[in-house]
């Protein structure tokens, strides 16, 4: 059975993503780091949907049974998990979010001791651990060997001390109107509280989480609350995250939204003006624009593309010796500061970059102009092998006679493809994607 996706495990909640499930993976997950504890403890933290509870508790279940004890810190960021989980010395961090999905689906994300995101020959070994009944059976312990688990409540403190440091010690916000959707998510305290101690005024929406509303209307799912909340309140900028804080949608001062890749771009620059900037680039997906990497050339800098999902990001990173990367879809990993992507760390330093400038956000985050890019997702009864789907090479062919660069994959947590068109002439681009459009409703329907 394949259990992981993209990023973790992710379904609907109480189907695949169920009690029994959970249990019996967190069982698997604690078989498969007893091999390496130091300390025996695992880290567990969720976002703020219903379904984390029973989700939760069945994951205590399963860790204690096996022999680890537990520690519970409730609604976190995921880049939190991914901090703590290293600086409390922890085997393993779990993290219980179905990110920007919708309230009725949830997750399961796992990080190792140093907080780093398991690769697939990882989550293979947990695969087969979880289905090896035995194995299973064996590893439940008795008597004094049975864990424990501790719920604590205060470690956000150090989360945000450490976020707080990544941002200039010599810089302030005061002066700066800051509006943050935090999407009734993972970051709502933790956000805004941040920005307040930096000397913004804040304010704040998507703040009142009740188990059902994360994601639903606000947050990086839909931005278009933010940006109306920036005109309405006259802010120099917006910040949206996603229900787990590990993404970044950021909303200028006249409303727009900031291309992901172009905030991409802007930040690698800055930071090789600063010297900070490892390697000779930044690594982004297959989805980010070519005028990206257009950009970084006319800067010296190189763009290395990596697979769909921050860890693939991270991964090339640490093979090239870089320390900046990210998605176009608001991943960004500063790896000086988070493992992991961090929407609230990456809008720090998209905020210090306007403090610095002394630039409008509108002007600040637009240097160059992208190439006309069409995305669409489409609802799939099954995910067939591309390469049985009749036509299709010769749809790929017409494509590329066009000029035009496509991706065609399918999402890695739901019942969707995504396909990714990208071209000089913006009415080309529109027509054949039409095109795909219908001939991919009919081989997939």
């Amino acid at each position: 059975m394949e259990l992981f996706g993209t990023d973790g495990v992710r379904g609907k909640a109480g189907k695949k993503v169920s009690a029994v499930n959970a249990m019996r993976l967190a069982m698997a997950t604690g078989i498969y780091f007893k091999q390496f504890a130091r300390t025996n403890k695992i880290l567990v933290g969720k976002d703020t949907r219903r379904s984390g509870y029973m989700i939760e508790n069945a994951m205590v279940s399963g860790l204690t049974a096996v022999g680890f004890d537990v520690i519970q810190i409730g609604p976190m960021p995921t880049p939190a998990i991914a901090f703590l989980t290293a600086n409390m010395r922890c085997d393993a961090g779990i993290m219980i979010s179905a990110s920007h999905n919708p309230y009725y689906d949830n997750g399961i994300k796992f990080f190792d001791r140093d907080g780093n995101k398991l690769n697939r020959e990882k989550e293979k070994e947990i695969e087969a651990i979880y289905e090896d009944d035995t194995r299973i059976e064996e590893a439940q312990v008795i008597g004094k060997e049975i864990g424990k688990s501790k719920r604590i409540d205060d470690v956000i403190g150090r989360y945000i001390v450490h976020i707080k440091n990544s941002f200039p010690g010599t810089a302030t916000l005061s002066g700066k109107r800051v509006v943050i959707d935090c999407a009734n998510g993972a970051g709502y305290i933790v956000g805004p509280t941040i920005l307040q101690e930096l000397g913004a005024e804040v304010v704040v929406l998507g703040d009142k989480p009740n188990g059902f509303n994360i994601n639903e209307g606000c947050g990086a799912m839909h931005p278009e609350y933010l940006a109306k909340a920036v005109l309405e309140y006259r802010a120099d900028v917006g910040i949206a995250l996603d229900g787990d804080a590990d993404r970044l949608v950021i909303v200028d001062e006249k409303g727009d939204v900031v291309d992901g890749d172009k905030l991409m771009g802007v930040l690698a620059v800055h930071l090789k003006n600063q010297g900070t900037l490892k390697g000779d680039g930044m690594v982004a997906t297959v989805m980010s624009n070519q005028g990206l990497d257009e950009y970084l050339a006319s800067q010296g800098l190189k763009l290395y593309r990596s697979a769909v999902g921050d860890k693939n990001v991270v991964e090339m990173m640490q093979a090239h010796g870089m320390n900046f990367g990210g998605e176009q879809s608001g991943h960004i990993i500063f790896s000086d500061y988070a493992k992991t992507g961090d929407g609230i760390s990456s809008a720090l330093q998209a905020l210090a970059y306007l403090v610095e400038t002394e630039k409008k956000a509108s002007e600040a985050f637009n240097p160059y102009e992208s190439y006309p890019q069409l995305l669409v997702n489409l609802l799939v009864q099954e995910k067939r092998d591309f390469d049985t789907i009749e036509g299709l090479d010769v749809l790929k062919e017409k494509i590329e006679r066009l000029g035009i660069r496509h991706l065609f994959r399918y999402s890695g947590t739901e019942n969707k493809i995504r396909l990714l068109l990208e071209g000089k002439d913006e009415k080309k681009v529109e027509a054949i994607m039409e095109e795909c459009v219908v001939f991919f409703q009919k081989a997939l329907a």
